[in-house]
């Protein structure tokens, strides 16, 4: 769409990737603009996508659908939106907003500032989700109320900026902007470290539990029934914030074995204690 503004009513959104983010995307903003273009490589969710109405239009091949769009949404993990960015230029000679949905953003943002000048990129977001992935456990209510945030880069336009929050506002989400660099410290430890921890638990268990495990393990350890390619590129890419927030989560551990181990219980009231008035802060 040319010129300065962006309505979302009249235009046409083309989603890479229909798994569990980019179908509820596309699930939330069904009816909202003018065509919905759905992008996967595997043809049983673009069946799945096309027979349930969640887009208009779906291919494996972005260069098919891409030249049609007024902003294009990367939704994949990752290194393949990487990758995406990377290959944007041949999918689609025509000018258009790029935004991305990745869980890390450093990099991300990096490869969005190598784009054409064609392309009017903004980093996104939205701190929501589910352990099962793929289009059949997508939600048309799962941004609703999440945070979403945006990294812009010094050449995103106002137009960008008013296009990502046209779509945050349709899918009922809260928008807040946050720096690539920042982001992906803070993500380390509220994302990243949680499903690292989740995964530490779930091997330190042995299978004789199974009958015996109740709702704290289940909640405790639900990240890690997360897709491993999915979490690798997102730890890859982040890795020395990750690296800091283990070491920080192995001092705090280390703190209450030595206490246990001391039989002081006095101290480990206290951490307990501390522990519990620091989630009360956070949450």
């Amino acid at each position: 769409m040319n010129g300065s503004n962006f309505t979302l009513a009249d235009s046409k959104i083309a989603i890479i990737g229909l798994g569990l983010m980019g179908g509820s995307l596309a699930l939330g903003l069904r009816g909202k603009c003018a065509a919905l273009y759905g992008i996967d490589p595997h043809p049983a969710t673009l069946e799945l996508a096309l027979s349930q109405h969640i887009v208009d239009y779906a291919d494996s091949d972005p260069a098919k659908l891409l030249p049609e769009a007024d902003l294009v949404i990367l939704s994949a993990p990752v290194p393949a939106i990487l990758t995406l960015l990377e290959n944007l230029p041949a999918f689609t000679p025509n000018p258009c907003i790029v935004m991305d949905l990745g869980s890390t953003k450093r990099l991300i943002v990096e490869s969005m500032s190598r784009l054409p000048e064609r392309f009017d990129p903004i980093g996104g977001h939205p701190i929501c989700g589910k352990e099962k992935l793929s289009l059949a456990n997508a939600e048309r209510t799962l941004y609703y109320a999440a945070p979403f945030l945006l990294t812009l880069l010094e050449r995103t336009s106002a137009r960008a900026i008013s296009a990502a929050n046209q779509i945050i506002e349709a899918l009922g989400a809260k928008g807040k902007i946050l720096d690539a660099v920042e982001h992906d410290r803070i993500l380390a430890s509220t994302s990243h470290l949680p499903f690292l921890i989740s995964s530490a638990l779930a091997l330190a268990t042995s299978n004789d539990v199974t009958p015996f495990v109740g709702p704290g393990f289940k909640s405790t350890s639900r990240l890690a029934g997360t897709s491993s390619s999915m979490m690798l590129g997102v730890l890859q890419s982040n890795r020395e914030n990750v690296l800091n927030a283990l070491r920080e989560m192995q001092d705090q551990l280390a703190e209450i074995e030595a206490a246990l181990a001391a039989e002081d219980f006095s101290k480990l009231e206290s951490l307990l204690k501390e522990s519990q008035s620091k989630y009360q802060t956070l949450v």
